[in-house]
């Protein structure tokens, strides 16, 4: 299976910039994922095409202002430093740029010395281990001096860092958010509640390793980047039961996908948890919990695009794709959605 069967044209402005002011008037493609078949509505119809005793498996992470700009101690000259992972209380796992000049014990100043660090380690990939030194709680200084994470494809500057996380966002330790989730309000949640929709909070840190290209021909040898995910004993017991009674297991984004796929034993058994997941998901992967996927539009040749073609159908995905271009959709992060399903039926038509 090569990468470039992943590719597809997409106007640079059709790459959305901004969210939209509402979170759920964003475009909705409906997509059958047996027959291909599609329909056009807005977020927030989404309840219309689910069903009660359905589970609805949100990603409950928090993107942290991981974005910090500072100077190098003597010569003053500007670094960027990105938080990755944290090691310990005060090392984390970092990207640096420039990144050639960060050699082991250069020392960084930010926020006039609010927050001081010293490069300890070169690591994987060319990361970065980084000791840093303050007074105080580490995350307030980081909420004082740092910035949101965006992706690299997104060059405006983001009002208000609110709408760069979902609603339900609790955990701390994202480098980048669950985006499919942006397009929930609480009021659509608990409409979705009240039809008898399950909720089951699950936790995975998203790292950069998400934007990241595929840089290989073949597919099956690409490099898959590691992230921290827990799933409590409540989230495994109504995903499991969910399955026992019929249901859908419904993930909100790939990140909610990767988690339940990796916690889920031989069975389909989602087992309580954490632990640190590569898994990789590509077509002729076989699901062994996810019946249906809420998510946005994503880059060419990315993992994502081939995660949910493993669900979809290759085919029946690159077409979803050149709909939605030829549509005007908005795609990426601040972009639109897609709801992959079994059945794109509303309830009027069910009736």
């Amino acid at each position: 299976m090569k990468t470039a069967d992943f590719a597809y044209k997409l106007p640079e402005e059709l790459i959305a910039q901004d969210p939209l002011p509402e979170r759920s008037s964003s475009r909705l493609m409906l997509l059958n994922k047996n027959t291909g078949e599609r329909k056009h509505r807005i977020f927030h119809d989404i309840t219309q095409y689910l069903r009660p005793g359905d589970c609805l498996v949100i990603n409950d992470t928090k993107v942290i202002p991981a974005r910090l700009i500072g100077e190098r101690e003597g010569t003053g000259g500007k670094v960027e430093v990105l938080l990755l992972k944290r090691q310990s209380d005060h090392v984390w796992e970092t990207l640096v740029k420039p990144g050639k000049k960060a050699r082991p014990g250069m020392r960084l100043s930010f926020g006039g010395g609010l927050l001081r660090a010293e490069v300890q380690e070169v690591v994987e990939e060319g990361n970065r281990l980084i000791r840093f030194e303050y007074e105080g709680i580490f995350e307030e200084i980081l909420d004082q001096l740092g910035q949101m994470p965006l992706p690299p494809y997104i060059t405006h500057t983001l009002q208000d860092k609110n709408r760069y996380q979902t609603v339900y966002a609790k955990y701390e330790g994202s480098a980048a958010a669950p985006t499919a989730g942006l397009h929930f309000t609480r009021e659509l949640l608990e409409q979705i509640r009240q039809m008898g929709v399950q909720i089951a909070h699950v936790t995975l840190h998203v790292g950069l390793g998400t934007f990241r290209p595929v840089k290989v021909d073949d597919v099956e040898q690409h490099h898959m980047h590691t992230e921290f995910y827990r799933i409590s004993t409540e989230a495994a017991a109504c995903i499991n039961q969910t399955k026992q009674n019929g249901g859908r297991v419904i993930c909100v984004g790939t990140t909610s996908c990767r988690t339940i796929e990796s916690a889920a034993d031989a069975q389909g058994i989602v087992r309580p948890g954490e632990g640190d997941t590569s898994i990789f998901i590509y077509p002729g992967y076989s699901f062994k919990v996810l019946d249906c996927l809420i998510t946005n539009f994503h880059l060419p040749e990315s993992t994502l695009l081939m995660l949910v073609s493993a669900l979809a159908g290759k085919e029946n995905i690159m077409a979803a794709y050149e709909e939605a271009v030829l549509e005007r959709y908005r795609f990426f992060s601040f972009g639109d959605a897609m709801f992959i399903t079994d059945d794109i039926c509303d309830e009027s038509e069910r009736a």
